[in-house]
């Protein structure tokens, strides 16, 4: 498998970013790591063995990059607000750097891949719903989807507000989202076992909301023995990768 450890300026961020890449070609795959996981996160846990296959013949190419969320999400000396303005420049670094960097350097135009487990789930489903036009496939695992999570109650503010997936989906009335969303592929499961229960709550309510615009999702409950840990999400994962080449959409 080829790989490579890379990184470079994040002028949005102004920092070094890392980021790993896993493979040769294939549909492009950002990994979003669990609470305030690296880049090496994913490997290290053996994600990337799970879905080797995938890798090696050519279907994904998998981009893992750091987080910031122990300045963001995670930062719970901030006030909500400035929470959320810590993501959004790390949102900002995502969309205006690295995905230029990977349609670049993959000759990529078309959508491509979101992914993650636990926090990383909720990294999935928010990216993909904020910017469609980028992401035409997200595999969230595990994840919450409410930012309250985070913050508690936020008391309206408008940077939470759009960074909380339960809230502004429900207010999603713009065509050229629902449009998008309806053309995507979204893939959300949690399993019901140990550390799963809040996970549960927020995907039944994201499932809702989901159901509400009219958008087709896999929403996929595994069980009782399921925990919130790697060993069931390195199950997971090739499965549904799995599911997608069986529909051509890798």
């Amino acid at each position: 498998m080829k790989f490579e450890s890379k990184s470079h300026w994040s002028g949005e961020l102004g920092r070094e970013m890392y980021f790993n890449v896993y493979g040769h070609a294939g549909k492009p795959m950002i990994v979003f790591p669990s609470s305030g996981g690296n880049h090496h996160e994913y490997g290290n846990f053996g994600m990337i063995d799970a879905i080797r296959s995938h890798i090696e013949r050519g279907l994904i190419r998998v981009y893992t990059p750091d987080s910031i969320d122990k300045e963001s999400w995670l930062a719970t000396h901030k006030s909500p607000h400035d929470m959320a303005q810590a993501h959004n420049a790390y949102d900002r670094y995502i969309i205006n750097e690295l995905v230029p960097h990977i349609r670049h350097e993959c000759q990529w135009g078309d959508g491509m891949i979101a992914t993650g487990c636990s926090m990383g789930g909720f990294h999935t489903i928010n990216f993909a719903l904020r910017h469609p036009d980028l992401f035409d496939t997200a595999i969230a695992l595990s994840g919450v989807y409410d930012a309250r999570f985070f913050t508690h109650d936020y008391h309206g503010d408008q940077a939470v507000y759009f960074n909380s997936p339960i809230d502004y989906l429900w207010n999603q009335h713009d065509n050229w989202f629902l449009a998008r969303y309806r053309q995507s592929h979204y893939i959300i499961a949690v399993g019901q076992g140990a550390w799963e229960a809040q996970h549960i709550e927020d995907t039944r309510r994201l499932q809702d909301a989901f159901a509400a615009k009219n958008i087709d999702a896999w929403f996929d409950y595994w069980g009782h023995d399921v925990a919130h840990d790697w060993p069931a999400w390195r199950d997971m994962m090739p499965y549904f990768l799995g599911k997608l080449e069986e529909q051509g959409v890798i």
